[in-house]
């Protein structure tokens, strides 16, 4: 299975108690995918998996495997500080039955190149499925440079990379230098690193407008169609901006609430949105007319 299009990085649906909602989680994969999704991506960062339990990290597994039924492609987040810990996630989530697993590398020890290579080949020693990298130096104190994913694309199922800075050129020379065999999804400017050669984005915005978001796959990589792609990202521009920087999980949240979609508030220790950030988001809902999903 070769991974490529818009997946959303999805949040994780709660409860005021903060348990899984299982009922919101099966309402809105459900839709996501009616709505052309390419694929899906649990416990990531947008999913809170720093702040979520080790129950209800298998059961947002298990269920989200369940409800999507390999309709579109499944990856699970399985980053930890300590390389037995994201061992033991890649092989729970692999025992799941997930498609692949994205790795951000440890975020507090700031690895050497050798002890990032050492980390993903460990894991990659103990499970099958394709593994994505995730670089974002900006939450985890490391920047995966282009050489040094050249240097990753040597161990056997690191197939994939999101690059989430803001230098997209750096998808070309990620293709270059592994000499194809890393396929980059961008992380932040999903346009232009599908104009320099990304074969997907792993989106936050898709959370809240998945069609939309495929669209510029589909008029950037297989239609050529750059003005129609050009146009749509414009269109969702304010959407891209509200729920990037620090209020990403909570914006997409209450945006997703506004929907109907009941997905509960962000969990600690992240708060709640402020009234003046409540009332950018409810113009911006207005403005682009988002859909309210019936019950």
């Amino acid at each position: 299975m070769n991974f490529k299009g818009t997946f959303s990085v999805n949040i994780t649906p709660t409860d005021s108690n903060g348990n899984l909602n299982l009922n919101s989680l099966k309402k809105y994969l459900n839709w996501q995918i009616q709505k052309k999704i390419g694929g899906l991506i649990i416990l990531g960062s947008t999913g809170e998996f720093l702040s979520i339990s080790s129950k209800n990290r298998v059961k947002m597994i298990r269920e989200s495997v369940s409800i999507t039924e390999k309709r579109v492609p499944l990856l699970v987040g399985t980053a930890a500080e300590n390389t037995y810990d994201a061992i033991k996630f890649s092989v729970e989530a692999q025992k799941l039955k997930a498609d692949g697993v994205m790795i951000i590398p440890p975020f507090y020890s700031t690895p050497t190149v050798e002890e990032l290579f050492n980390h993903f080949q460990m894991i990659s020693r103990e499970i099958d499925l394709p593994i994505m990298v995730y670089n974002n130096p900006a939450t985890s104190n490391i920047d995966i440079l282009p050489e040094t994913f050249a240097e990753l694309s040597k161990i056997k199922n690191v197939k994939y990379c999101k690059e989430s800075t803001m230098d997209v050129t750096r998808v070309k020379d990620i293709i270059r230098l592994s000499k194809g065999k890393i396929r980059v999804f961008g992380g932040i400017m999903g346009y232009e690193s599908y104009l320099n050669g990304a074969d997907g984005w792993v989106s936050v915005p898709s959370n809240l407008l998945p069609y939309e978001c495929t669209k510029i796959y589909e008029n950037t990589k297989i239609k050529k169609d750059y003005t129609a792609a050009k146009k749509i990202y414009d269109k969702i521009t304010p959407i891209i901006k509200i729920v990037g920087g620090h209020y990403y999980v909570a914006a997409t949240k209450y945006i997703l609430n506004l929907m109907g979609f009941d997905v509960g508030k962000p969990l600690l220790p992240r708060l709640d949105l402020s009234n003046k950030k409540k009332l950018e988001c409810k113009k911006i809902f207005k403005k682009l007319k988002l859909s309210k999903i019936s019950k």
